[in-house]
């Protein structure tokens, strides 16, 4: 798969006259088509819902163009459920999954009316002691084990903080029913960032069978299953692609199979998807600064891993485009790197490119989610600006850049100064 950016140098040298490099650039008519692409694959079932997962990237404008394509959000913190209901979310178009969950946080998800997912067994009646449980909540499940897919090990349940075990969700639904909940979901996220097809279909599988188990132990109506996050994308340009409209072809196999057969064939389909939603529709956009040349061929980016902290922090690969020099042969090898005192303030570690020069622009590819988002201080490096590609071609400012001011705003610096 060839990796091309969705701006081009032309693009870039105007839109730096107005805001410099560094900053993450994002393309509307990119997310609009992904959000109309995922909704068509699941257009068999009436109930589909996507809630997008705020964490990935909790703009508030990005969040308004996936609300007006009848997306939701899923939320995990106090702050992600204030900046869903400034926006506009409300009720069942919110899903609060958190774990280890303050007291403030349930207060707010119960104000909103949002869809409760609990995360553990005793959080059932702590929630209970702070607000009245509504018509429908959800539990997460973890089943424990290897997740395996086609005979490879694809994540380990066993070893996630996350969900409870199948008695433990009875226990739950028992407790919940007692508490006057007439409606149930279940929810489960047993692999991150697979381009497999068959991720979703057997985790549908696994659901829907406990679906059918639960109501028919417990007398309950399961009202959807929420099949979570966990689709990726091909991040390397020699990775395949998933299909989503293959995926959703198979999580209908696996509905029609297991769920019509019990009498269930109006539960709905949900799923809380961020990298696979944005991630793509993405990049950081910086300037080479400086070259050095020791016992390795470096670049020096404006950006460092206070931008993008995905590559330090797990080696994760993201592709790099030189502007202007999309045609050139890949004959150089570099890392690049950003100013970080860390050794691990690297972008790529002897990638192949064109030659690179001072004041070139290069664009780091799939930072729309878990980009921006993960952005930190160290250093006292302030965040970038987030700009929007608008679909008539403009460009808006959807978070402006930090100054030093806001650096330092937490601290009262008053008695130092003379």
């Amino acid at each position: 798969m060839e990796k091309k950016p969705f701006v081009t140098k032309e693009q870039i040298e105007d839109i730096v006259k107005t805001y410099p490099t560094p900053f993450h650039l994002y393309d509307e008519k990119g997310i609009r088509d992904k959000a109309r692409k995922l909704k068509k694959a699941f257009a068999w079932n009436a109930g589909f819902k996507e809630y997008f997962a705020v964490k990935a990237t909790p703009n508030p404008y990005l969040m308004q163009i996936l609300r007006e394509e009848g997306i939701g959000v899923d939320c995990s913190s106090l702050t992600e459920l204030m900046l869903s209901d400034v926006v506009g979310f409300h009720g069942k178009e919110i899903m609060f999954s958190s774990n280890v969950t303050p007291e403030a946080d349930f207060r707010l998800a119960a104000k909103l009316g949002a869809i409760v997912n609990f995360d553990d067994l005793t959080h059932v009646d702590y929630y209970a002691g702070i607000a009245p449980c509504l018509e429908t909540v959800c539990c997460r499940y973890n089943p424990g084990g290897d997740f395996t897919l086609q005979n490879h090990i694809m994540d380990s349940p066993k070893d996630a903080k996350y969900g409870m075990t199948k008695e433990q969700m009875k226990e739950a639904f028992r407790k919940m029913k007692g508490y006057g909940v007439k409606h149930f979901g279940i929810h489960a996220f047993l692999a991150s960032n697979t381009t497999e097809n068959g991720y979703y279909p057997k985790l549908a599988r696994i659901l829907f069978e406990l679906a059918v188990e639960l109501s028919e132990e417990i007398g309950v109506h399961i009202a959807f299953v929420n099949l979570s996050g966990g689709v990726g994308i091909a991040y390397r340009p020699d990775q395949k692609e998933n299909d989503i409209e293959v995926i959703g072809e198979g999580v209908r196999k696996a509905y029609e199979e297991i769920l019509v057969p019990a009498g269930m064939g109006d539960v709905a389909i949900f799923t809380e998807l961020g990298r696979y939603m944005l991630a793509p529709h993405g990049c950081l956009v910086a300037k080479v600064l400086h070259e050095k040349h020791i016992w390795k061929e470096y670049v020096g980016l404006d950006a460092c891993a206070a931008n993008l902290m995905r590559p330090a922090m797990y080696g994760a690969y993201h592709h790099i485009t030189v502007l202007g020099k999309e045609n050139e042969p890949c004959d150089h090898k570099y890392d690049v790197t950003g100013g970080l005192c860390e050794n691990n303030d690297k972008f790529a570690i002897d990638r192949m490119l064109p030659k690179i020069d001072i004041g070139d622009y290069v664009v780091i590819h799939d930072t729309g989610a878990h980009g921006f988002s993960m952005g930190y201080n160290y250093n006292g490096k302030l965040r970038s600006a987030e700009l929007l590609l608008k679909e008539d071609g403009s460009v808006q400012c959807i978070r402006r850049a930090e100054t030093p001011n806001d650096y330092f705003a937490t601290l009262d610096l008053t008695p130092f100064r003379k």
